[in-house]
């Protein structure tokens, strides 16, 4: 399949100045609503031929990604990118393989459309159940990692979304590129290339836009910073499904095996500091606090990272820097550790409750009792037990990619997937009953 290029996404409607974002936008949604209902309809095998030329066309276009993303990792080198948002933002032949991948594992999920659950009998005779069906027009608000883009469009196209994408400036090269093979492979499987369309403008205004059409957009995701959740939540007419800022605690316990709790703590919090299952704050009980914490020091140190501890944690290793309120609060995404000694469960457990985000937690212990009572206890969409909060990933749940992971509680929660992009509707199936 040929390499393509930018030009083969439709830019053609593209507004060159703010007041022409919300009529733009609003033809975004236009074509969007007057496809969702074919692909409501569509069968699997065509939505998997559409995901595989997609996949084909990103295989074919390698250098042209990376050519494009060079151009973004240059402009944000030149306006200063943190190192996270860099590493979020880089497109390498693995992460295109990744990309790759993730479209071909999306390819091997059930289809959850048309699924029916609980089929039950009445005594009358009816059978009601719930069937499966897809949400229809989802936005799809992002920032830094073009990723995103791949796993949004597979996600939302397999579950039987039409979608509209707004990638971050950051990324604006790269999205286009990446939209360009989208764009070539719905065509050439005979899907309309209106399944998935992503935002050719970078202009702010084209957000406010997107979130206030609900007439044409059923859901809106926002994946990113949280002064974008929180801008989306508050202004958006649109249904949120919120992913919010990845404040992750591992609380490590005086039953913990302390050889486990060692390599969980760093691979937590070392495995990459710029994804939200990061740990943030590392909680240490008391009665384990002066064995544990300066072997953690040591090898945190002789990575990089910089540890912020309370005064007790102060106590007991030299030389790190105290903690603020505000640190307990901090997603840091980089080489930054909040550390606080805990006088046991209770503490944890209010702690990460008052201060976490609800994204991940996790507890080290071999006591069954306070395993059974932190996964019961603490508020969050992932809770584990003698793991890294890294793990809190789609792809590691077995949902194939992910849209993000939903920190509230209404519809979706964690990770969401090809699930978290359906609804259900009652169905009900007679055979001539009547009510009398």
């Amino acid at each position: 399949m040929a390499q393509v290029s930018a030009d083969v996404h439709d830019n053609s409607a593209v507004p060159h100045d703010g007041q022409d974002i919300v009529p733009y936008v609003r033809t975004l949604g236009r074509k969007a609503r007057a496809v969702s209902k074919q692909l409501g309809s569509m069968d699997a095998e065509t939505k998997n031929a559409a995901l595989l030329a997609i996949a084909h066309q990103l295989d074919a276009s390698r250098e042209a990604l990376k050519a494009a993303n060079t151009q973004d990792m240059d402009n944000g080198r030149n306006n200063a990118l943190d190192a996270a948002l860099l590493d979020r933002l880089h497109l390498t032949d693995a992460r295109i393989d990744a990309m790759i991948e993730g479209l071909k594992t999306v390819v091997a999920l059930p289809d959850p459309v048309g699924e029916i659950d609980g089929l039950k009998k009445r005594p009358n005779g009816l059978q009601i159940g719930k069937m499966r069906v897809p949400l229809g027009v989802i936005g799809i608000i992002y920032e830094s990692r073009p990723n995103v883009t791949i796993d949004a469009a597979a996600l939302c196209l397999k579950a039987g979304n039409a979608a509209i994408l707004r990638g971050g400036s950051e990324a604006r090269y790269s999205n286009a590129a990446i939209a360009a093979c989208i764009s070539a492979g719905l065509e050439s499987a005979n899907v309309p290339v209106a399944a998935v369309q992503v935002v050719s403008t970078t202009d702010r205004a084209a957000v406010g836009a997107l979130i206030r059409m609900p007439e044409f957009v059923d859901v809106i995701i926002p994946r990113g910073g949280k002064s974008l959740i929180e801008r989306i939540s508050a202004e958006a007419t649109v249904p949120v499904i919120k992913h919010l800022d990845g404040n992750c605690h591992v609380y490590i316990d005086g039953a913990a095996d302390l050889v486990m709790a060692e390599r969980i703590a760093f691979n937590a919090k070392c495995y990459r500091y710029g994804i939200c299952g990061a740990m943030e704050t590392l909680l240490v009980d008391t009665a384990i606090a002066s064995h544990f914490l300066p072997v953690m020091a040591q090898r945190f140190s002789a990575h990089g990272v910089t540890l912020k501890g309370c005064e007790r944690t102060r106590g007991i290793v030299d030389g790190i820097e105290t903690a603020s309120e505000a640190d307990w609060e901090t997603e840091y995404l980089g080489p930054t550790l909040a550390v606080r000694v805990v006088d046991g469960l209770d503490e944890a457990i209010s702690h990460i409750n008052r201060y976490g985000s609800g994204h991940t937690d996790a507890i080290v212990s071999e006591h069954l009792g306070r395993t059974r009572r932190f996964l019961a206890e603490v508020d969050s969409s992932s809770v584990m037990v003698n793991t890294p909060t890294c793990f809190a990933d789609g792809a590691e749940y077995g949902l194939g990619a992910e849209i993000g992971i939903s920190t509230g509680k209404l519809h979706a929660r964690g990770p969401v997937g090809l699930e978290g992009l359906t609804t259900q509707k009652y169905i009900v199936l007679g055979d001539g009953q009547v009510r009398g």
